[in-house]
């Protein structure tokens, strides 16, 4: 199997944050369906909100999220203004007494706004939407932007859970990603959002990088849990050149093969499991007595967009230019490009330009792939209880998957369908096994490690 690991290392496959994946969203999903579908959900259902924002002050070229780089502020206090007029204008849509669980603000680089509009911005979505009291706050934190008057702006808004980025500590790697940060500058960042209200603090690292070696990630592993994160998330580079051509400034030949990354992977798991972390899935790690490692072992683990989380919310809403919403009907998504976000918002109207009803076949894959994603594994039985005759037919599938012999990355064990042990660094391309719409149309992925 371990020969079978490194041949589909370099495998393209989606990441499985949401399916049907993004790709395979169309424009037949308008902004008329996106209000008639917010507009529809029940008092009793409780949602998250993600809130992108779309700039940052360096652009750096490992990243493949939606923004751009600005040394004015004059456009971020601009789009700002139009996020306050969509916060708006779905909160009007909204029941008053449906519940926000979570806020989650990414980017980009939230932590580039200037501390007043952050507080200003956390305000509008108090006065839009109905918090829980004990709503999770998390953001994101680039270590670069923060000073004293930002670190008590995250503490006004209530800040619960600060997500750093660290990438790698080397500083030939950096220079190559154009991200320099220090050992030194990230500890004190990781020590003030601690003692200005951060219960949890995450790290995320990456493998795959630009002259990587295994004795520099070694480095960096133990520099980064010599912080005492409570978690740390471990993703694979995704090399897309294709979707984001800053990535073209990275040297090719400088990046690690298959057998590196899966080898760099390797060791980084074992270095973060012999400290004390459970590994959550395939690219998580948390303490013990963390929420997240808490929900995996009761079998209460999900997947969205920003990753693992705890959070049950079956509805996000997803506010910004190339936000995406699941809601119970389907998926949602704002128009990527920030000048026509703020043209369609500034006269009350949605930003969604594309997205992807739910049909019940979709509702079972979904639910089976999260499960292998989460769980490395799922219950027939509870897979056609839940799904009825596309319940079964997926069943049917999986004991196909599973009667492949040596090779096979399913099996059966105690009546379930499980994922080997060795072969959980390829769930994704299990999990691809499937897609039912992984082969329409030509899209392309980042590998599946």
């Amino acid at each position: 199997m371990t020969k079978d690991i490194i041949a589909r290392a370099g495998e393209q496959v989606p990441r499985y944050t949401s399916y049907p994946t993004a790709p395979h969203f169309h424009a037949g999903i308008d902004a008329t369906t996106a209000a008639q579908w917010v507009a529809a959900l029940p008092a009793d259902e409780p949602v998250s909100l993600y809130v992108h924002i779309p700039y940052c002050d360096r652009l750096c070229w490992f990243c493949a999220c939606n923004t751009k780089q600005t040394l004015r502020y004059g456009p971020v206090q601009t789009y700002l203004r139009a996020l306050h007029q969509e916060i708006a204008t779905v909160g009007h849509l909204l029941r008053p007494d449906v519940a926000v669980k979570a806020l989650h603000l990414g980017g980009g680089s939230p932590t580039m706004l200037r501390p007043d509009d952050l507080v200003a911005l956390a305000g509008r979505l108090r006065a839009a939407f109905h918090f829980e009291p004990d709503a999770e706050i998390s953001v994101e934190i680039d270590p670069n932007d923060m000073d004293d008057a930002r670190f008590e702006a995250l503490a006004r808004i209530g800040m619960s859970r600060a997500s750093i980025g660290v990438q790698d500590f080397d500083p030939k790697v950096q220079k190559a990603i154009n991200r320099e940060q220090s050992f030194a500058l990230t500890s004190a960042v990781v020590d003030k959002a601690r003692r200005h209200g951060a219960r949890s603090v995450n790290l995320d690292l990456l493998y795959g990088l630009p002259h990587q070696t295994l004795e520099s990630l070694t480095e960096t592993i133990g520099q980064a849990l010599s912080l005492g994160p409570d978690r740390v998330a471990l993703f694979g580079y995704a090399h897309v050149p294709w979707f984001k051509k800053h990535q073209t400034m990275i040297d090719e030949a400088a990046l690690p093969d298959g057998a590196g990354r899966l080898a760099q992977f390797q060791k980084a798991r074992a270095l973060i499991e012999a400290a004390g972390y459970q590994a959550i899935g395939f690219d998580h790690f948390a303490l013990p007595g963390d929420p997240l490692a808490v929900a995996a072992r009761e079998g209460r683990l999900h997947r969205n967009f920003q990753g693992y989380t705890e959070d049950d919310c079956a509805t996000l809403i997803g506010l910004g230019p190339s936000s995406i919403s699941r809601l119970p009907q389907g998926y949602l998504q704002n128009t990527p490009a920030t000048a026509q976000y703020e043209r369609l918002v500034a006269g009350g109207k949605l930003a969604t330009c594309r997205g992807i009803a739910f049909s019940q076949d979709d509702r079972a894959r979904s639910w089976v792939i999260e499960r292998l994603m989460c769980d490395f594994g799922f219950s027939p039985r509870r897979a056609e209880e839940l799904f009825g005759a596309q319940g079964r037919e997926i069943v049917v599938e999986a004991g196909q998957i599973a009667g492949e012999g040596a090779d096979a990355m399913l099996e059966r064990r105690d009546g379930d369908f499980v994922v080997r042990p060795e072969a959980r660094p390829l769930v994704r391309t299990l999990a691809a096994r499937f897609d039912r719409y992984l082969d329409v149309g030509a899209k392309r992925h980042s590998a599946a490690i």
